[in-house]
């Protein structure tokens, strides 16, 4: 199957080409003829199998064969980074079709804020905007979404996660009625379902290997105490042939740490965080995205807003605190059905907390033997409890002191 069976205007088709589109992926061959025929749809796919393009190209397609020309399109993400990695998508499918749009969040200062408004104000047809944004613009009256034909929801679930359910509800009151709805989210607890119930109408519902691992993706994992992990990453990063990695963990004080040690130990990289200015976070995105850049070390928000080709390897530096963070953690390689390396550190502590990980995806991730010059002082066994020395001692029965009658 190619993109030319889903009979896309050629305007779009020329851009497809253009940008080397041959044959969609499973999520898009399922959801595009159900957007296309202005369905309702909820869509589970797991990061990296192309659901961006899958809700993307129908609605290009609706747009450009729209008989008013108006804001057509709203998308809602949760980050900038996701915003504006969705806009220079759009940017690229609509070359040739003149469609326009505009990303719409915070972070920059009046300036940018004065240009989303005229921006608004002259005409768009597709807006991608982040919750606080969007709302502080309709409080504006810089917006009206009046005639909004199209709501996209990307990845809903990290949405409710950030806290941003009030706010979904809050736009939803200015959209009309009748429009198509489209949630796409890489995971389905009952409350996205509950969302879905109260905005979407009627829904299609699709699953592309919920919560599973890209199968290009070679797995591995090192038993390695927190002393070693230091010099464990430089042995690694030295001696492999990676051009391109992201390193994980799980606070920001940890990414700071790493991204002061790496250049020192002659490693090309810098670390990404909320402490940058805005400006200087897309400064250090684009030279990874140029390759000038070969390491990017980051916590879990960059695994949800980091769209990049070509990246080899996804290491972290420890084990994510939750399952699901670290399909989108390693999520990050292996894009587009091709493949990439993901690296575990896992210390004595983790070991729940791996086993958690390897339940969720159904199968054992390999162990991989530690260099020469590594120890480990302890074996893998991920159903061992976790020693608290504080909640031990909090835990001993008190002494009861009673009066001598």
């Amino acid at each position: 199957m190619t993109f030319n069976n889903f009979n896309f205007d050629h305007k779009l088709q020329d851009g497809l080409n253009a940008m080397g589109y041959e044959s969609p992926t499973p999520i898009q061959q399922q959801a595009i003829p159900f957007i296309l025929a202005k369905r309702d749809l909820i869509a589970c796919a797991q990061t990296g199998t192309g659901k961006t393009a899958a809700y993307l190209l129908p609605i290009l397609n609706n747009i450009i064969h729209s008989d008013h020309r108006h804001l057509n399109t709203l998308i809602i993400a949760p980050t900038r980074e996701l915003v504006q990695q969705i806009d220079q998508q759009v940017e690229g499918f609509a070359y040739f079709t003149g469609v326009s749009s505009i990303p719409i969040y915070g972070g920059g200062d009046g300036a940018v804020w004065d240009q989303q408004k005229k921006a608004l104000e002259a005409g768009v047809d597709l807006m991608i905007a982040t919750p606080g944004r969007l709302i502080a613009q309709l409080a504006s009256g810089a917006i009206d979404l009046k005639y909004v034909q199209h709501l996209v929801l990307d990845e809903a679930d990290r949405m409710l996660d950030m806290g941003f359910y009030d706010d979904i509800m809050r736009i939803v009151r200015y959209l009309p009625p009748t429009r198509q709805t489209l949630l796409f989210s890489a995971t389905m607890p009952q409350r996205i379902r509950a969302l879905a119930n109260k905005i979407l109408q009627d829904p299609i519902e699709i699953n592309i290997a919920i919560s599973k691992p890209a199968d290009g993706i070679v797995q591995e994992a090192y038993l390695v105490n927190d002393d070693q992990k230091e010099k464990l990453i430089s042995h690694l990063l030295k001696s492999s042939a990676f051009a391109s990695a992201l390193i994980f963990a799980s606070t920001k004080e940890k990414v700071k740490h790493l991204g002061r040690l790496l250049p020192k130990l002659g490693l090309r990289s810098k670390a990404i965080h909320s402490d940058l200015e805005q400006n200087e976070r897309e400064e250090i995105l684009r030279e990874f995205k140029n390759k000038q850049l070969s390491l990017l070390i980051g916590t879990d928000v960059l695994s949800r807003g980091i769209d990049v080709e070509g990246i080899e390897l996804v290491l972290n530096y420890d084990v994510p605190p939750d399952p699901e963070d670290y399909i989108h953690r390693i999520g990050r390689t292996a894009r587009a059905a091709s493949t990439g390396h993901a690296i575990t550190f896992i210390n004595q502590l983790d070991q729940r907390r791996f086993g958690q990980i390897e339940r969720l995806i159904g199968k054992e991730i390999t162990k991989a033997p530690l260099p020469e010059g590594f120890h480990s002082s302890f074996d893998y066994n991920p159903e061992q409890k976790q020693f608290h020395p504080k909640r031990h001692l909090q835990s001993k029965p008190k002494k009861i002191f009673r009066k001598k009658n």
